[in-house]
């Protein structure tokens, strides 16, 4: 049995919480359900010590879990503005709860959901909005909402599962550099003392290593400034549209890692224009949103000639096909959609595909760098020992 907390509403709309323990999550619904309660929200108590978030920030977790809460609601039919007030009692977070006041008085007013929603830009995807639009447009916002919610996690978890890969990778690349910095800085520096009172001559190998440590303490700066610059500008691309052209462009050519973003940037593509073209929303306006979303300016570059091929009379396959940057998949599949009419829900089985395909070669990715990572950091610890302790033993056999 596991322990759940809950938030619910009986219909009333009065907010009822408490714990209770089920076998399982839906489980737990049922529960809740044959109490005649709607469960707003459900959590599996992982620790005592659970409280409010009181940071300022909004995080995409929060994005999710206000979006879950409103899918419940709806599908309940709770009107909208006793739902955004049940939403703003129960959400954890402070930042979060001060957005939905705000939204809720945004509708009080007289606009719509997705106008509210349209203030907040930097919480609230254009993808996103245009989904709660074309519901409320069309009354189906309760239809829609699910899929969002799906969408939201399905993405969240890829860009976890991405982050979670190439932790391990980063932490053996630091931690391989620092340890190197450490031994040529604070540990080579003790054999040439050594080396200098027994006055005797010191091999080419461990010369070397004795003049790059005295030019990392005396210019190593230098590196860290040059590190730092070089990562500057490299950000500062961003600003420039042209360079940042050119900068997204030149890394989609970066063998392996151009087809990695790729892949990643298809599956944003399609999984957004699936959800969009699922709602009803009617296509060049999908394609404009999803265009928006993709975060390569080259493959949006692209995908700006598809809109206009499209609004011209091509078909998407076609035109997807026409630009030569996307994988054969895609377009296939999305000519295949359009053949059967089904062409949202098979660009979000094409995203699931991408996904896959990304977490595949990052695991492939990550299972070579690990051994390649620590393969390199022990040739260089242990040559950097071998040569110093073979230059002190060389020194001990002439003094002898």
């Amino acid at each position: 049995m596991m322990n759940f907390n809950y938030q619910a509403c009986d219909a009333s709309g009065n907010v009822q919480s408490g714990q209770l323990s089920a076998e399982s999550e839906r489980d737990a619904v049922r529960v809740l359900q044959g109490r005649q309660l709607i469960p707003v929200r459900l959590e599996a108590v992982a620790d005592k010590n659970t409280g409010r978030r009181h940071g300022k920030k909004i995080r995409a977790s929060d994005v999710l879990d206000f979006t879950n809460g409103l899918r419940t609601l709806t599908e309940a039919r709770v009107p909208l503005d006793k739902a955004l007030r049940l939403l703003e009692g129960i959400t954890e977070s402070l930042a979060m709860q001060q957005l939905v006041k705000a939204m809720r008085k945004d509708v009080k007013e007289g606009r719509s959901l997705a106008d509210a929603m349209e203030q907040r830009p930097d919480v609230f995807s254009k993808m996103y909005i245009n989904i709660v639009r074309a519901g409320e447009e069309g009354g189906i916002l309760h239809k829609l909402l699910p899929g969002l919610a799906d969408f939201l996690e399905t993405s969240a978890k890829n860009r976890q599962a991405i982050v979670s890969a190439m932790v391990y990778p980063i932490v053996l690349l630091i931690t391989g550099i620092i340890s190197v910095f450490l031994l040529l800085v604070f540990v080579i520096p003790q054999f040439a003392v050594m080396f200098e009172d027994a006055g005797t001559e010191v091999p080419a190998s461990a010369a070397f290593l004795l003049a790059l440590s005295d030019f990392i303490k005396s210019y190593g700066w230098l590196l860290i400034v040059g590190v730092v610059a070089l990562v500057y500008w490299w950000l500062m691309q961003d600003r420039d549209p042209q360079r940042k052209l050119r900068k997204d462009a030149l890394l989609l050519r970066v063998p392996l890692m151009g087809k990695l973003l790729l892949y990643r940037e298809c599956a944003v593509f399609a999984r957004t224009l699936g959800a969009l073209l699922g709602a009803g929303i009617p296509l060049i306006r999908a394609l404009r949103v999803s265009r928006e979303v993709v975060g390569n300016t080259e493959l949006s570059r692209l995908l700006h000639r598809v809109e206009e091929d499209v609004r011209g009379g091509s078909g998407l396959g076609i035109a997807l096909e026409r630009t030569g940057a996307f994988p054969t998949l895609l377009h296939q599949l999305v000519a295949v959609g359009e053949e059967s009419g089904r062409t949202g829900s098979i660009l979000v089985q094409t995203a699931e595909t991408f996904d896959q395909n990304v977490k595949n070669q990052m695991a492939r990715l990550v299972a070579a760098l690990q051994p390649g990572l620590i393969l390199i950091l022990g040739i260089a610890v242990g040559g950097i020992t071998i040569t110093m302790l073979s230059a002190v033993f060389s020194m001990n056999a002439v003094e002898f």
